[in-house]
């Protein structure tokens, strides 16, 4: 994953569209297995497998005939929920006209596309913490765009290039003083939970080619670091002091994808997570469970050796344990297409389709 190089926002370079990562069962030019193969096949199971399989397929047949996903009694049909549960089956290679959940993705797509506001804000009227939705589904455009180019139907490829630029351009221009976002498009106030959302947004659109400010990465990462306790982990605003591991997760992830790797604000975020959020330890029902491993599996996976080695075949056995007989998986905050939609992202990183989870 480079580091960013921004500037302004302009245009898509097609050159820049991230190809798929490889699979199992691609082998070198002399015929052998590469070693990301290798790899690969360590980290998946046949049980995993299966697993994925019951998922992407609840995930199907709960899809609503405009597209979308409802989540719990809260959210109703929602445009963050939607984009997660496109990301999951982009996350097996399904993309619009590829992979037989590629129709699915294609009337999800549609669903988030035809819910911008003319501000270029990503969300239904009703949404709550409308910039929560806003930075899955602009990651979502970021991700689709970055593995298909736009697609072969230049009005779509269109249609889809400009609300990316558009969510985008609205990241920057909400970004308030101390350099974070909070739930509403406004520059007035800052969480480092919707902070992270918006900051893998830019990523994502980066990595597809979007060139995005500098300066909004610059402030992004002082208020990040800000955010950090003496103990290694994140409080939730720079005005409220306790950490927690969830959100000191999305701490981690925030630098990563701000294109800082090596830093001891890094280390001591990723030490934290372990001694507090490490997978096994009976924390099943406490809030924020898929949310947190969202992001601490990405923080472990971007941080490599032991420490990814140590946490994904815990956190794989303890969401495999987790999912219904039906396929889902239940966040009893959210509902179940978002509990899915989170854990079938985290259980497929491994397969490394997904631009945003390619180092």
């Amino acid at each position: 994953m480079a580091r960013f190089a921004l500037t302004t926002i302009t245009a898509v370079s097609l050159a820049a569209v991230a190809a798929p990562a490889a699979i199992a069962g691609d082998t070198r030019p002399d015929g052998g297995r590469s070693a990301e193969n290798v790899a690969l096949e360590n980290e998946m199971t046949p049980e995993l497998d299966a697993t994925v399989t019951r998922g992407l397929e609840w995930l199907a047949r709960n899809q609503n005939p405009d597209g979308s996903w409802t989540g719990g009694s809260r959210y109703g049909r929602h445009v963050g929920i939607t984009a997660l549960a496109c990301i999951a089956f982009m996350a097996d290679g399904h993309i619009p006209g590829r992979g037989g959940y590629g129709d699915n993705v294609a009337r999800g797509l549609d669903f988030v596309l035809n819910n911008m506001t003319e501000t270029g804000l990503l969300a239904r009227e009703t949404s709550h913490g409308p910039m929560y939705g806003h930075g899955f589904a602009a990651l979502f455009l970021g991700e689709i765009y970055g593995m298909t180019g736009g697609g072969p139907d230049k009005a779509q490829a269109s249609r889809l290039y400009d609300a990316l630029l558009r969510s985008i351009r609205l990241i920057v221009q909400t970004q308030n003083n101390e350099g974070g976002w909070r739930y509403n498009p406004v520059p007035y106030d800052a969480d480092i939970s919707v902070t992270i959302c918006q900051i893998m947004a830019l990523r994502s659109a980066r990595n597809a080619g979007v060139d995005v400010p500098i300066g909004t990465i610059d402030r992004a990462v002082e208020y990040v670091r800000q955010c950090q306790n003496p103990d290694g982990g994140f409080k939730y605003q720079l005005t409220s002091g306790g950490s927690a591991w969830p959100r000191s997760a999305a701490g981690v992830a925030s630098l990563y994808y701000a294109g800082i790797y090596e830093d001891d604000a890094i280390e001591r975020g990723l030490d934290y997570i372990i001694q507090t959020g490490m997978p096994g330890r009976m924390m099943r029902q406490s809030a924020h469970y898929y949310y947190g491993h969202y992001y601490a599996v990405q923080s472990m996976y971007l941080a490599g050796g032991e420490r990814w080695e140590q946490w994904w075949p815990a956190i794989r056995s303890e969401l495999i344990s987790l999912q219904r007989e039906d396929g889902a998986w239940d966040d009893p905050h959210a509902g179940q297409a978002y509990g899915t939609s989170m854990a079938l992202i985290i259980l497929q990183m491994p397969k490394r389709y997904l631009p945003i989870f390619q180092k």
